[in-house]
């Protein structure tokens, strides 16, 4: 390579940075100026590709590269292709999106919730047993958790050496198939009857009703308890495995605590059972 190759090539990255910071400000942006900022943004990616290109030519190696430099590197070939494809097709996704550079393996998953409408991270499926929490499947694609209650019952079959009196799900899981899956079963499953709903009902399905509601809760609870006091809403790791063993061992430490104070509750409970003694007292 000659003296003059070896400089740094010219890039127009605080231009592009500068850019986007002003796009990134505007509160509701139209898709004219969206599309424009991202033509100038892959008109950059493709200036410093070319640049690359064009020192390999000269002899430069990408083995000269360290591993996670060279990985950042086929991701960001990555993302500027799907991010092209969106731009020429004038299309707002793509399969397999890649939203970071250090963890490519994180998707975007719309939530419709009314705080954030996407979320990112993974997709967990469990179920919640007397206290305790089962991690059914994780995953970083987006995926319909109704598919996984056969195998959660009988994954609590394989335990227990039984099916369930009935399991309360939540509303996407309550479609026709599982259903009739627990119905032949004779699983009880939660929640009104598929169709119309009736006009007259009783007194024992309402209360019915409540209290499956209550057992529901349950699952909720838990995964606000590991959000709040387990970090679950915090995972720091990078890798997508070392990410999912943070999330087992999150729900394993759980399990463990709640395990711990049953054992303190029915030692206190033997304890004052046996020596402690209450004066009784009488009246009249």
């Amino acid at each position: 390579m000659d003296e003059n190759e070896n400089k740094k090539p010219r890039t127009y990255r605080n231009t592009a940075r500068k850019e986007y910071l002003n796009f990134a400000k505007k509160r509701r942006p139209s898709k004219k100026q969206r599309r424009k900022v991202i033509k100038k943004q892959l008109r950059y990616l493709k200036r410093n590709d070319s640049h690359i290109d064009r020192l390999i030519a000269l002899g430069a190696k990408l083995e000269w590269l360290s591993a996670q430099k060279y990985k950042i590197l086929l991701v960001v070939n990555e993302v500027y292709r799907q991010q092209l494809f969106m731009y020429e097709n004038s299309l707002s996704r793509v399969d397999d999106r890649i939203v970071s550079l250090t963890q490519p393996h994180v998707r975007p998953i719309v939530r419709g919730k009314a705080g954030s409408s996407v979320e990112f991270g993974a997709k967990l499926s469990a179920s919640c047993y007397e206290g305790y929490v089962f991690l059914d499947r994780i995953s970083w694609d987006n995926f319909n958790e109704s598919g996984d209650l056969k195998a959660q019952v009988e994954a609590f079959k394989a335990a227990t050496g039984y099916y369930p009196e009935s399991v309360h799900v939540d509303q996407i899981y309550r479609n026709k198939e599982n259903r009739k899956w627990c119905k032949e079963r004779g699983i009880r499953i939660s929640g009104p009857p598929l169709g119309r709903p009736p006009t007259n009902v009783s007194k024992e399905t309402k209360k019915q009703a409540q209290l499956d509601e209550r057992d529901r809760n349950c699952i909720e609870g838990k995964f606000g308890e590991a959000k709040r006091r387990y970090s679950l809403d915090r995972v720091m790791t990078k890798l997508s495995n070392t990410s999912e063993t943070a999330i087992a061992i999150t729900f394993l430490v759980m399990n463990l605590s709640a395990l711990l104070r049953r054992i303190i509750m029915t030692f206190f409970c033997i304890y004052f059972r046996k020596y402690c003694v209450f004066p009784i007292f009488r009246f009249g």
